[in-house]
């Protein structure tokens, strides 16, 4: 298994934050498997972990969004990624961001782009759940930044 952990090491990904809104609180996570699906109609897919609160969540609400991040917001991705993380608005504290519009999650401002989704279907994959989702809107768009990417295991 070492093998393939390595092989998907050379695998440049976007990384991207993940954040849904609760009952009680807003939640967010560090995620690189994010992809457009379908164009006609716009469909994206993300892909969590089994055991992780963020794949609980999205199986209980179906609205989420997604930030695309900016080569330059290292830290945000790093907050998100760690293990017994406080709730989203905290960590995005002193940071640029907004509640969108169509899903209530907050999105981080001044990443690559950001949109919103509602869950279509959710596909069991393994130690990981599936969420294919249509695009409600896109947020935002800025294409003079760079975007943060994943590559063997480091943010670049």
């Amino acid at each position: 298994m070492n093998e393939f952990v390595e092989s998907m090491a050379q695998v440049v990904t976007a990384v991207t934050v993940l954040t849904v809104k609760d009952e009680r609180d807003d939640v967010g996570v560090t995620i690189d498997t994010f992809t457009s699906l379908s164009l006609d109609p716009p469909l994206v897919m993300v892909s969590l972990d089994n055991a992780g609160y963020p794949n609980e969540l999205l199986l209980r609400y179906d609205r989420w969004a997604v930030s695309v991040l900016s080569a330059g917001q290292k830290a945000i991705a790093s907050r998100f990624a760690t293990a017994g993380r406080p709730g989203a608005r905290l960590l995005l504290a002193g940071t640029p961001h907004h509640r969108g519009a169509l899903s209530e999650a907050l999105v981080v401002d001044g990443g690559v782009t950001a949109l919103e989704a509602e869950t279509v279907k959710v596909v069991p994959a393994g130690d990981h759940t599936l969420f294919i989702a249509k695009v409600l809107g896109v947020d935002y768009v800025d294409a003079s930044v760079l975007p943060l990417t994943r590559y063997r295991s480091r943010y670049r």
